[in-house]
């Protein structure tokens, strides 16, 4: 991994294919897996593209030979959330596919990024959301530090490299007040959703994106047994389930004069005050 100041930036950003949270969720027989047909570009990782493509633009951007690469982890259809990194101005994209990977839970996915991060090498920063939008667990991102070896920032609302500078800083908004956090390069980082406001894809990037380069990896080009992954190496899994009962009426308070009353009876009871 690049140290001198003077070397452009080589920037991963961590990308997840998640069901629409627009249509409602449910998990498919006999697996009890979460159904991804109707898949997007996780939201929360929309913040860390946007956060990796602001730090290559300070430093110069492409022209300056800075690179975002987006990875990600999934089904063939998985592809679609590194096409969106691309339209949004991500230099090229990995895509690790291969049918054993199914059900592998957030600690063997952590291994399997581990193994890709490191066969591509090179990467001064390893950017990552808050958390996926399906499980949100948060898991990957401390997981993945740990087998990588690298210093960690987390849920980080700002962060900023100063020019010329191998230590990136950023504040963590906790909640005993603002935490302003250090480390130097290589690092691996998680920003929030209030880090920045994600760029939406143009015309010209959504036409540009169709010449830039994703690779595809398999487990045995990472060196990976398929008896490590998946729902056989995973070390959770979902063993039963059962939809959620429809919901309740509501009580309806008519006011007569103590309906505020009535209202803080109701709260009460319902142990919300």
């Amino acid at each position: 991994m690049s140290q001198n100041s003077g070397t452009p930036l080589n920037i991963l950003v961590l990308v997840k294919h998640v069901p629409d949270v627009q249509f409602e969720r449910h998990l498919s027989a006999p697996e009890n897996r979460l159904d991804r047909a109707d898949s997007v570009l996780s939201e929360l990782d929309e913040y860390a593209i946007e956060a990796a493509l602001a730090l290559a633009e300070s430093r110069g951007g492409d022209k300056a030979g800075n690179t975002v690469t987006t990875l990600t982890m999934g089904p063939s259809a998985a592809v679609n959330a590194v096409k969106k990194s691309l339209q949004m101005g991500a230099t090229s994209g990995v895509h690790i596919c291969d049918p054993a990977l199914a059900g592998s839970d957030a600690i063997t996915t952590s291994m399997v990024l581990a193994a890709a991060v490191q066969s591509l090498g090179g990467f001064d920063i390893v950017l990552t959301g808050m958390a996926s939008t399906d499980a949100e667990t948060s898991l990957v991102p401390a997981s993945l530090a740990e087998r990588l070896g690298l210093a960690m920032l987390t849920n980080l609302s700002t962060l900023e490299l100063a020019p010329g500078s191998t230590t990136i800083t950023g504040v963590r908004e906790a909640e005993e007040g603002a935490q302003s956090l250090e480390a130097p390069l290589p690092v691996l980082i998680s920003v929030t959703d209030q880090a920045n406001e994600p760029r939406y894809p143009n015309f010209r990037g959504i036409l540009g994106a169709k010449k830039k380069k994703i690779v595809t990896l398999t487990l045995e080009e990472l060196g990976l047994d398929a008896a490590a992954v998946g729902a056989e190496g995973s070390a959770t899994r979902v063993v039963s389930a059962q939809a959620r009962p429809p919901r309740s009426g509501g009580e309806i308070i008519t006011d007569s004069g103590s309906a505020g009353i009535a209202l803080v009876d109701f709260l009460t009871d319902a142990k919300l005050l």
